[in-house]
């Protein structure tokens, strides 16, 4: 108990006197804010591409590729092979028992971002008639749905946002056909990126005759995957694989995550070992400008723990006020922007910055780490202070 009174009495007095300090300790703070936005700023990337992937599957929907696939666009699906599909176990049916299902083709044609110009590659996907009873998340928010077998396109939200010449009534221009928007759509996920349009329009226009890319289906249950895999996988007459909807989006966007992980824990490191020597200096100058005091405190009896303990308190305190910064400044500036990845064969996806409670915590975590251990040596030193000296020191 008394080394717990010993701790509670320095290290209040310690923070007492940090209003005398606040040139210092806006260096640790500073530092560390500018360390933690950085980080959280860049991990939002992937979080919030991962959400708007993750957010493009369901459970109970499973996705079939032709076997060895990496993704749809290198897939190739003949139509006597989704026919197989939509007869096999587990798919559910709809009143008149034609099996609830989509296959789909897609396109990338060459667009331009509203912004600066600048050219990117835009997916358009041809789907089947029932993909509304298949994707119910699905929504016209403006114009009407594309009708089949027509030249009609309907929009992503977030490609309307993005990208021009896509507003309802102009004129999309492919390298097989002419397509009139006639619809804006949202669904909250990864399709927003994109433009639907009816497969066997595009199959026609892109002179595909009856091959398609992918076939989606809606199964009994989540439950029901197993018995859907199996039939298909255990049928000779097929090749293919076959996925949960969900983990099939996520695959696709783990290489693109990963890589933005390590660029945000190598930039934040790189500036987490600049923080860590602020901090080490400013709480070293701390230390020196208390010496005198420090020594009164150890000729009055207080321990050495109780020094060091108040030291590592006022650093983790600014360390924490400076994590604290940075999650705000990086919430308030990138929470919920728009970005998308860069133009590929595959076109682009749009998604919103998410600065997760998860992310915020992760900021703090490495704020409070940079400040643990940029106070524990001036700490230490502080400890061992030779009284005698240090009450001569001037």
């Amino acid at each position: 108990m008394k080394v717990l009174r010993q701790i509670g009495s320095v290290t209040a007095v310690n923070l007492r006197s940090l209003p005398q300090r606040v040139g210092t300790s806006l260096v640790i703070i500073i530092g560390i804010a500018g360390v933690v936005a950085v980080l959280i700023s860049v991990l939002a990337m992937s979080t919030g591409m991962l959400k708007t992937m993750s957010n493009a599957g369901r459970d109970d929907r499973a996705l079939v590729l032709r076997n060895g696939s990496a993704a749809e666009a290198s897939s190739a699906l003949a139509l006597d092979a989704v026919r197989l599909i939509g007869d096999a176990a587990g798919v559910r049916r709809d009143a008149d028992g034609k099996p609830i299902m989509s296959a789909e083709s897609i396109r990338v044609f060459t667009g331009y971002r509203k912004e600066d110009g600048a050219e990117v590659n835009i997916t358009i996907r041809g789907v089947g008639p029932q993909i509304r009873a298949l994707r119910p998340e699905l929504e016209i928010v403006e114009g009407r749905m594309f009708e089949p077998a027509l030249t009609e396109v309907i929009v992503g939200q977030a490609a309307h946002r993005q990208f021009r010449g896509l507003n309802v009534g102009d004129t999309v221009r492919t390298r097989g056909a002419n397509w009139k928007v006639v619809g804006v759509f949202t669904t909250g996920d990864a399709h927003e990126s994109e433009l639907m349009v009816d497969v066997e329009a595009l199959n026609a226009a892109e002179s595909r005759g009856g091959n398609y890319q992918s076939v989606t289906v809606q199964l009994e249950s989540p439950r029901a995957f197993t018995a859907f895999k199996d039939s298909l996988t255990s049928n000779p007459a097929l090749s293919v694989d076959v996925w949960r909807e969900r983990e099939y989006y996520e695959q696709q966007s783990e290489m693109i995550t990963q890589i933005i992980n390590i660029v945000a824990y190598v930039v934040g490191g790189i500036m987490a070992i600049g923080a860590l020597f602020s901090a080490l200096n400013t709480m070293y100058s701390a230390v020196s400008a208390r010496v005198r005091e420090i020594a009164t405190l150890r000729a009055l009896g207080f321990g050495a723990a109780a020094i060091i303990v108040s030291v590592l308190v006022e650093a983790l305190l600014l360390a924490a006020i400076g994590g604290g910064i940075g999650a705000l400044i990086a919430w308030s500036f990138f929470h919920g922007r728009t970005a998308s990845t860069a133009a590929n064969v595959y076109g682009q996806l749009i998604f919103d910055l998410t600065v997760s409670p998860e992310l915020v915590a992760i900021g703090i975590v490495w704020a409070c780490s940079i400040g643990l251990i940029g106070g524990l040596f001036p700490a230490i030193r502080a400890a061992r202070l030779p009284v005698v000296d240090a009450l001569r020191a001037v």
